[in-house]
Formats: structure tokens, sequence, C-alpha cells
């Protein structure tokens, strides 16, 4: 072990046994946990500590002396810097291994609760350009590589578009190709870059707040739809109305061109008026038949084709009967609740959002679907003996929450409910596992199935079946 400016240790030639946590890497020296990015288990490398706790150490290798057996070449060329796609040096298969070794982690350590045998983790056929929606950042203040660090050549701009690097808030990854989203994707954020540089429009200025292009918001769909939202810091008439003429005449395959005009210091839209430039105001989704409504503030599982084997097991796992009444708690815009609703005497969604409730309905319609009815507020609040009374007694429960899981109270309001079904959709297995725990008073866990939504990543959901005891 060495020393390094700063007092932080330089651990020489360490051998990398694992991976933990949020997709690090891991191994140990002379008894404490050490956390390392941007390795893979099977690396021998030198690490430079950035963090000291008493019982483990974070950093990252600064000398690789042998590269592990199963590292791959990562597909990106901006793997490592722009902060996604975490494990692309990770093969597939080995992905898949750790994300399944997690949940049933999670689910025994935390939860405490009896188990069945899993079912294997399901992975997403698409490993490559899955995702329907992205979100860019223009920046006048681009990440620099080493070489251009290093280079005499004078740098013309520091214009950029692209993410965010991880903890560097004002400082932006000029993509040139992102491997998560299909064409056109590339092509129009490149192309309002050229235009934008030809035409001298500027890039937003984080810590100055000003500029004039801010961000950049595009979403696709299987049915070959296309939503761009161009989110301007100011109101440039002249400009503004040249550049998305610019788009539409480029890229008439965009089904929904709109701006917002944000001189907020944050990069939040939902609260902001989107106009509409040019098409429609949302785009289609499908699904077994079914059209749902996507609106430029609508959420939606960002893998489609994923999203809808996820969406399968958790019809599978709740074996709705004809004469059931099914509550969908944390519905959003009603995907769940439409795609379960032709099995069900009735399907009961509750959401916090109002405006996803309002798409949930309007979802609904167009499916001609009649059984279902969405009531917006939050949980523990609208879960009370009066309501169960009178929308009827759930015989099936489906729960999908967000990250921090479901508050105590909705838990108990589960218990005391007491559905004979409950199927928890969760994109967290830590959380889930708590309130895995806290059910286990009345019900048991019978079936497990970890779904992969995020290749490259070490994100994964996992839907649990529990029944009552």
């Amino acid at each position: 072990m060495g020393r390094s400016r700063r007092n932080k240790p330089l651990l020489k030639k360490v051998t990398i046994t694992d991976v933990a946590a949020e997709g690090k890497a891991m191994c140990r020296v002379e008894d404490r946990v050490v956390f390392v990015q941007k390795a893979v288990p099977g690396d021998v490398v030198d690490v430079q500590v950035t963090k000291k706790r008493r019982n483990y150490y974070e950093g990252f290798p600064v000398y690789f002396h042998e590269y592990s057996k199963i590292r791959q070449e990562p597909l990106c060329e901006h793997f490592g810097v722009c902060g996604g796609c975490k494990w692309q040096a990770l093969p597939y298969e080995h992905q898949l291994k750790y994300k399944e070794r997690e949940v049933l982690n999670n689910l025994s350590r935390i939860g405490k609760v009896e188990l069945p045998e899993s079912m294997p983790i399901l992975g997403s056929e698409q490993t490559e350009f899955y995702r329907n929606k992205l979100e860019f950042t223009f920046s006048n203040n681009r990440w620099l590589s080493e070489a251009e660090l290093q280079s005499d050549e004078t740098i013309e701009h520091r214009n950029g578009v692209g993410f965010h690097i991880p903890g560097m808030f004002d400082k932006v990854e000029d993509v040139k190709k992102c491997h998560l989203q299909k064409d056109p994707s590339n092509a129009i954020r490149l192309a309002i870059k050229e235009y934008a540089l030809e035409h001298g429009l500027t890039f937003f200025d984080l810590k100055k707040q000003e500029g004039f292009l801010r961000t950049l918001i595009i979403r696709t769909s299987t049915t070959n739809e296309l939503m761009v939202i161009l989110t301007l810091f100011h109101e440039d008439k002249e400009n503004r109305e040249a550049l998305l003429n610019y788009l539409k005449e480029q890229f008439p395959e965009i089904t929904a061109l709109m701006y917002v005009i944000n001189e907020k210091k944050n990069d939040t839209i939902t609260d902001q008026d989107i106009i509409l430039f040019n098409g429609r105001d949302h785009i289609f989704e499908e699904m077994e038949g079914l059209k749902f409504k996507i609106g430029p503030k609508s959420f939606y599982q960002t893998n489609s084709e994923q999203a809808y084997e996820l969406y399968k097991v958790t019809r599978d796992f709740a074996n709705i009967k004809s004469h059931e009444v099914v509550y969908d708690l944390y519905t959003g815009t009603g995907t769940i609740a439409n795609f379960v609703a032709k099995q069900a005497k009735k399907v009961v969604g509750v959401e916090y959002v109002p405006e996803a409730i309002e798409d949930a309905k309007v979802n609904s319609s167009i499916n001609n679907i009649d059984n279902t009815v969405f009531f917006a507020g939050d949980m523990k609040d609208v879960l009370n003996f009066d309501f169960i009374e009178k929308q009827g007694h759930p015989d099936v429960m489906i729960v999908d929450p967000p990250r921090a899981g479901m508050h105590a109270d909705v838990v108990q309001t589960i218990l005391t409910t007491a559905p004979d079904r409950i199927v928890y959709v969760s994109c967290n297995s830590a959380t889930q596992a708590r309130d895995l725990n806290l059910l286990d008073v009345r019900y048991r866990v019978t079936k497990v199935q970890p779904v992969d939504m995020f290749p490259h990543t070490h994100h994964v959901e996992n839907v649990v079946l529990l029944e009552r005891k």
C-alpha cells in the first residue's frame, strides 16, 4: 500500500473479486472492503482511494496490471465518461447473474422472509437502442478529453450537447453517438448542434444562467412515432422559429414537435407550459393492441419492449378471475390497470399525480375500456374504509411504488384491507424487501421474478407474488 497526495492511499496490484451494490466492483485489502469504479471481477489494478471510511474505501483504477478474462470491449466511445451504461465492459450474461444475485440477497437479507425458488432473471432481448426517452443538455462548458487537454491545438469553442458528467453539475460530455435510443435520435441531436454552431446560437451556461439552447428531450415509440421537445432559456422568436422550422423540414417523421421557455434555475419542465409547434401534442405506444397516449409530461416505462415482458409477468402472477376486483396502486398513467382490465370485473387505479390520472382515464377511453376507475391523491389518505366500501373490496392488489417503496401507513392499510393476492413490482429490491418484511405477518411470498429493463446498468426490476397465509 502506497501513499498519494492528500493522504489518500494508493492500493497496488489488487485483484477485483466481485460486484457490489450500485454496480461498483469490489475487493478486499487488509480486511477492508474497497469499492472500485470502472473495473470488473478479475481485473488486477492499482486503485487510487478517493474516500476513506472506517469500514471501507472507495476509489478508481489508475493502472491495469492485468485485464479480466471476462472483460469485453465497451461498445461506446463515451464509456467511462458520460456516466451511463457503466457495465459495458461486463458481458451481458454476467450482468444478469449479478443483478439476479442482488435481488435474491436483498430479499433474504433485508426481507428476512421465507422465499420460494426464484425464476431465472428475464433478460432484455435488446441490449442497445432500447430506451424510448432521452434528455440531453446543451452546455457552453463541455468536458474536455485528456487528448484535447494535452493537445497544442487551439480549442475553438466549448459548446456541446449530451449528458452531465457524474459529480460535476456544470460539465457535459459532448455525445457523438449514443447507443441507448434508436434512430433518428442521434441524427436530430447532431443536426441541432450543427445548426446552432453555424447560426451562432448560444449554448446554456449553467453557472452564469445565460444562453439560448438549454435541453432536448426525444421520445420514440414502437409504433415509430417521435416526439421532440426543445427547451430554451429565453424567448427569441426569430431564432426559435428558424430552428424549429429547420427541424420540421429535415425530420418530417417527427410526430410531435414542441418547445418550452424555461427561465427557472433548474431543468425540470413538469411545471412549465409545453407549446406545440408542429404535429400533435402526443404520440402513441401500443401493447397487445392497446394504445397508450403519451404526452410531453407523461410517464411511460423507458424500455417499451421489456415493459411488455414485465407487465406480462405481473398479469400472470395476478391470475385475475373475471369476477375479481383489482386495485392498482401507484397506477401512474394506468398502463398496468388497462393492460389487465379485460381479465377483471373492475380495476381501481390510485396515483398521487393528478395529471397522470387524467392520462389513465384517456387511455381507458381510447381503448373502449369501461371497467376502470381512477383516483388522484396520497395513497395513505385515499385508501380508507369508506373508499373500499364504495369501490369494492380488492381481491387482487398490484403495487408498483417509486424507488423509496411504500409508506408504512400504506403497508398497514394493505394489511387491514387483506386482498387475497398482492403483486409487488419494484425497481428497488432493497426497499421491496423491507416492505415484504412488514407484510410477512399476513402474507407469504410464493413467486419471485427479476426482470432486466436496463442493460449495461446495475438497475433491475423485480416482481413478487404474495398470497394470504
